[in-house]
């Protein structure tokens, strides 16, 4: 691997995301990549404040990631969430015991004034995790979707609807007023940055919120790096999560050369995975350059194998 970048920052959300942000961390130190992470999935529940992606994260670089369930922490018991469910409580969000202490912790930690930043750093710091990891605003940005000319809340349509509504509109609520979280302006000011990766996230519901952050699609725009998107479809399906519906019922081709065209001019630089080759001539028609690689992460060796491949890329732009 090229050894002369210095710097990347990648923005993600998700699973697909995590899996490649661990091949990155295996390939670089601290000081070599950062990561920006979604929080229009964040909501309130039962009084507590929930990080889905935030945790994701930081769950998959910990390894304490639930690999059977694709979500939450191993090894994980649901004596809660059955004590309550049989009290009539709401068990639609399930919560884990070992989760459910994350959330009261960082509940906690809010409680006294902290930032969603600080609060982020000083979690991830007990997982053992010393990567940067930021939040893309310490605001409030909800990400809703609109179904049938009203808006619900994500975790509503995701996961207690299984996002079975047909959704006419992504927002995301509060993106105007919202600024950059402690230290992005710093990350992306940094002179030894080299690179920006996007990775393989559903974009409307990952990355699309993050960049609905206007400072920060702003300073991106305007830095001179690449900026590569790593395609989350794979020969016309979402690999995980409902990005293919989704696209479908917004009017975006299910496909890699709908996740380019999305992205467009704002990209320099597109991974797709082999199945798509084919597709190839059609996005670099886009004026993208393209690099075609095994992008689909089953094991921990693909997604170094996909990091250090979308690395080399990077430099070669």
């Amino acid at each position: 691997m090229e050894t002369s970048v210095k710097t990347y920052v990648a923005l993600t959300g998700g699973v697909g995301g995590a899996k490649l942000c661990l091949g990155l961390t295996s390939l670089l130190d601290k000081s070599k990549v950062s990561f920006i992470v979604n929080t229009g999935d964040d909501f309130k529940h039962l009084g507590l404040h929930i990080s889905p992606d935030l945790d994701t994260l930081m769950y998959t670089l910990s390894g304490e990631s639930n690999e059977d369930l694709g979500w939450g922490r191993k090894d994980e018991s649901w004596n809660f969430l059955k004590s309550f469910s049989r009290l009539g409580g709401d068990s639609w969000f399930s919560l884990g015991d070992k989760d459910l202490a994350v959330h009261i912790m960082r509940d906690r930690l809010l409680s006294k004034g902290l930032s969603l930043s600080v609060v982020t750093t000083d979690l991830y710091q007990r997982f053992g995790i010393k990567y940067s990891v930021l939040p893309m605003t310490d605001d409030r940005v909800a990400t809703k979707v609109l179904v049938k000319g009203k808006e619900k809340s994500f975790q509503e349509y995701f996961v207690k609807e299984k996002c079975g509504p047909i959704i006419e509109r992504v927002v995301y609520k509060g993106a105007s007023e919202a600024s950059p979280s402690e230290g992005i302006e710093r990350l992306l000011s940094d002179t030894k940055l080299s690179g920006i990766i996007i990775c393989p996230s559903n974009p409307f519901l990952s990355i699309d919120p993050i960049l609905s952050v206007k400072k920060i699609k702003e300073k991106l725009t305007n830095l001179d790096v690449p900026i590569v998107a790593v395609s989350p479809i794979i020969a016309g399906q979402s690999v995980k999560g409902p990005t293919s519906k989704i696209m479908e019922e917004l009017g975006v081709k299910p496909s890699a050369l709908g996740i380019a065209e999305h992205y467009g001019a704002f990209i320099s630089g597109f991974v797709l995975d082999e199945a798509d080759r084919v597709l190839k001539s059609k996005i670099e028609s886009l004026g993208l350059k393209v690099l075609v690689c095994n992008t689909l992460m089953k094991t921990l060796d693909e997604k170094v194998e996909l990091a250090d491949n979308v690395l080399q890329f990077v430099s070669e732009l």
